[in-house]
Formats: C-alpha cells, structure tokens, sequence
C-alpha cells in the first residue's frame, strides 16, 4: 500500500510539477480534509487539478475535519490532540475506501515540508500499518511564489533568511531579524513588531486569479495591508497570505 503526500503549490492550477502531475495521474484515492463551506474554492482548484491530470476511474474521499480550538490554553498540547482526531479519520477512511495494493495522496498546498502538518500525519498512520510505504513530492512554495511575484531576491548578499509564524515573530533574536519570511499570520503581527522603516512584502492567494501584492515601508502600508486583507476574506470567505519581512538598513 502506497500513500503519496503531493506538493501542489500555493494555489494556482498551473503551479504543480512535472513530478506531481505523474504521481496524481498513478493515484487511486484521493484523501481530502473538508473544512466545509469556507474553503469550497480550494477544493475547486485540486479538483480542477485532478480533471485535468487525475487517471479515470479515481475516488475523491472528503473526511470531515475534526474541530480545532484556535484560541487555547496549551497551543502544542490542542494541536497534539487535534492531529490524533486526524489519524483516526484518516486511518479509517484508508480502511474503508483503499483497495489493498492501492495508492492514495493527499494534495498539499504549497510544500508538504513547510508549515504543514500532513508528514506527521502520514508519520502516525505508517506506524500503524505495516508495510505502508509513504511518498513526498515536493512542490512550490508560497515563499518562492511570493519572491517572484515582487520580483526580488528575499536577502541581501549571503544574508540568512528566517521562516517563521507570526505567533513567534516577536521572538525573533538580534542577527536573525535582517530577511524573514512570515507564515501563518492572521493578526499581521509586523505592525506591532516591526520598525517603521522596515519594508515589507506582502501577497494573499498566490498564483490565482485573486492574487494581491502590495509592498513599501512598513510605516506607509501596514495599515493599508491589515485592510486589504480584512476585505478579501470578508469577499472570498477565505485567504493564504504570506509576507517578506525586511529590517532597515
């Protein structure tokens, strides 16, 4: 039994590769977390994919998502519990619906090594079955989608580059603050943790036709930012954003 986790880009159909759309076309079962009404264009967007490269005769599984508390006391402890209720669900729908010597994949927004939970998942479930073997294809990320769509490079010469959330931003240590590139991050958190000279890039929906890019001095866009963002998912229902953030020189 084969389980693939397939990196399919920040979110436009286009930007799958070579690789993913020869792993979606040897697939079986497709294993999907709904999250219900809010995010029915994402699921619009893999299933264009899977029109478009999936082999005949698949089965798209959509598996309740567990309900998650996102403001709790104990952040690692809930998201431990949270992904227990995953596996379970996911172990058996697997029981369920794949055919012994199958194939199943879950799609993957952006890279399945970045900011997402889908390994550990695969992880869990591969130590309860024996013999599953688990397949990554890598995929394009919303940090290279974000660095392309400004048109720049995301540090200065031989500078690092840091990745991290909003809910560790103001965490940052002195030397590690130069380029950071910032995921997860609902509340914008560079307004309140950033200098005002600071620059900032910022992009929601990446690669779709809703794309929104905006840059500048954090003292000049923030707020124009916080706007645009609060706006687009009041429109749309829904938003993935990312930004770039760059310490004054």
């Amino acid at each position: 039994m084969r389980l693939r986790v397939i990196g399919i880009g920040p979110g436009g159909a286009r930007q799958i590769t070579l690789e993913a759309v020869d792993a979606i076309a040897g697939t079986d079962v497709f294993l999907f977390l709904d999250k219900g009404s809010r995010t029915s264009e994402l699921t619009a967007v893999r299933q264009q994919m899977l029109d478009a490269h999936a082999r005949p005769g698949h089965q798209v599984v959509a598996v309740p998502d567990p309900p998650r508390d996102r403001d709790p006391a104990d952040y690692e402890a809930e998201v431990r519990r949270w992904h227990t209720a995953r596996v379970d669900a996911l172990d058996a729908a697997i029981d369920e619906f794949l055919p012994d010597g199958g194939t199943a994949a879950f799609l993957v927004w952006g890279d399945p090594a970045l900011y997402d939970s889908t390994l550990r998942i695969t992880d869990r479930l591969a130590e309860r079955r024996s013999g599953l073997h688990v397949e990554v294809i890598p995929g394009v990320t919303s940090a290279s989608s974000l660095t392309a769509a400004h048109g720049i490079v995301a540090h200065g010469v031989g500078e690092p580059v840091l990745t991290t959330t909003g809910r560790r931003l103001a965490t940052t240590p002195d030397g590690a603050d130069l380029n950071q590139i910032v995921m997860l991050d609902s509340a914008l958190a560079f307004r309140e943790t950033a200098h005002p000279d600071d620059t900032v890039y910022w992009g929601a929906y990446l690669g779709t036709e809703h794309e929104i890019l905006m840059s500048g001095r954090v003292g000049d866009v923030a707020e124009e930012i916080a706007s645009a963002r609060s706006q687009a998912r009041e429109r749309l229902g829904w938003i993935m954003d990312i930004y770039l953030l760059q310490r004054a020189r």
